[in-house]
């Protein structure tokens, strides 16, 4: 069974070109936690210590009662492609950056801090945007 990813190395996703939000901000957790909030957690709470498809297979693991673990469940989900963190609700809605280190772990970074001006202007690292939420 062919596996697809969705990690890049060495690249910043900045956020969506229409985003509303000049500061980023925290997605609304709720009762029952959004994408978006489980995107955020899952990434806030260990910069760099997961990867996009980590993030993303845990989030529909979450979001279906599958076992975190479940091998079996993580090559099937992968065993078609899967929208990549472009597509996140951080990058689109929530003025988050994603920066994937070399070996493809994430980390968020707010649109208004210092740290994303340097990720935006750093030639040496690939650069893309997260995905419109309107035609153009």
């Amino acid at each position: 069974m062919a596996s697809h990813t969705t990690n890049y190395l060495r690249t910043f996703i900045e956020v969506a070109e229409d985003c509303p939000v000049d500061h980023a901000e925290e997605p609304p957790a709720g009762d029952t936690p959004t994408i978006a909030a489980l995107h955020y957690r899952l990434i806030a709470e260990q910069p760099y210590g997961r990867t996009s498809d980590d993030v993303l297979f845990a989030t529909h693991a979450l979001r279906h009662g599958i076992p975190l673990d479940d091998a079996a469940a993580r090559d099937a989900f992968f065993s078609k492609g899967q929208p990549c963190l472009r597509s996140s609700p951080l990058g689109k809605r929530y003025g988050w950056g994603i920066d994937h280190d070399d070996e493809g772990r994430v980390a968020l970074v707010p649109r208004e801090s210092d740290d994303y001006a340097l990720r935006a202007a750093d030639p040496a690292i690939a650069h893309t945007r997260a995905m419109r939420s309107r035609r153009a």
